[in-house]
C-alpha cells in the first residue's frame, strides 16, 4: 500500500505529448521526486517493441523489468512529500492496474496528427500498441467503472494556458500551485531517462512550455489510416479535459 506521507502523482500518457515538459515542470518544485518511465523495461520486456525502440539493450540492462516490482517502488515511501511518475500509457501491458487507486490519475493526450508527426521522426512506423490511445481509452474506462478521480490533460491546451492549466491541475490533484513550475534551467535533469539523447533535444533547448503552433507540414500518406483510428479515441478523451 502506498505510504501516506506521500502523495502520488501517475501521469499516463502518449509519445510527443509534452510529458517531459511536464516532468521538467514538476521537477522544479521543492517538494515533489519525479521519476520518468519506469516501466520502460517492463514495456520493452513484455512485448514486440524492442527492436524499435533506440537504446533498448541499454534501458534493458539498467533498469528493473518486472513491473510489479516497479509498482510496489512507486507505492513505497519516497524523499519528499510528493512523488510525480511520468509513465506512457502503453506501458502498462500486463499489469494489475489496482495500484492506480493509491494517487492521483492523470490521463495526458494530444492530436494525433500532431503527436505522429512528431513520433514519426524517431519510429517511422507506428502501430496502435506504440502511440498509447488505445490503452489511454482503456484507462478512461477503467477509471469510470472503478469510480476513481482522474483528470484528461491535452497538451495543445497546455501549452496554450500553462499557467492557467497547472493551476487547476494542482487544485485537482491536491497540492498547492508554485509558480516555479513555468519555468526551468536550459539542459537536461538528473531524473531523465537514459533514452533522453534520442528524443529529448527539443526539452533540453528550452525553458519553459513552448507557446503552441501547429506544425505546417504535409502529413505522411503512410500514417494516414492509424491518424483515423487514433482520431476518434483522443476526441473521446479531450471531451473530459481539464
Amino acid at each position: 500500500m502506498a505510504d501516506k506521507n506521500n502523495k502520488k502523482i501517475f501521469l499516463w500518457s502518449g509519445p510527443r505529448n509534452i510529458s517531459t515538459a511536464l516532468m521538467y515542470s514538476f521537477a522544479q518544485r521543492n517538494d515533489t521526486i519525479v521519476a520518468d518511465e519506469p516501466l520502460y523495461a517492463h514495456y520493452l520486456s513484455h512485448s514486440s517493441a524492442k527492436p524499435f525502440h533506440p537504446g533498448a539493450d541499454e534501458i534493458l540492462s539498467n533498469m528493473e523489468t518486472d513491473g510489479r516490482k516497479v509498482i510496489e517502488w512507486m507505492l513505497g515511501d519516497q524523499s519528499k512529500p510528493v512523488a510525480f511518475y511520468k509513465n506512457m500509457s502503453h506501458h502498462l501491458i500486463k499489469l494489475d492496474w489496482q495500484f492506480m487507486q493509491a494517487g492521483a490519475n492523470i490521463i495526458l493526450t494530444r492530436s494525433p496528427e500532431e503527436m505522429l508527426l512528431s513520433f514519426s521522426k524517431v519510429i517511422d512506423q507506428p502501430s496502435m500498441a506504440d502511440i498509447g490511445y488505445a490503452m489511454q481509452i482503456e484507462l478512461l474506462d477503467f477509471f469510470k467503472t472503478k469510480k476513481l478521480p482522474f483528470v484528461v490533460l491535452d497538451a495543445k491546451m497546455v501549452l496554450q494556458d500553462p499557467e492557467g492549466q497547472l493551476r487547476k491541475l494542482s487544485t485537482v490533484v491536491g497540492i498547492p500551485f508554485m509558480q516555479e513550475m513555468l519555468k526551468w534551467k536550459q539542459g537536461p535533469i538528473p531524473e531523465d531517462g537514459i533514452w533522453a539523447k534520442y528524443w529529448y533535444r527539443n526539452v533540453h533547448l528550452s525553458t519553459g512550455f513552448q507557446p503552441y503552433q501547429k506544425k505546417k507540414v504535409e502529413f505522411p500518406n503512410h500514417l494516414v489510416p492509424l491518424l483515423k483510428e487514433c482520431q476518434p479515441i483522443y476526441e473521446n478523451l479531450v471531451k473530459h479535459a481539464l
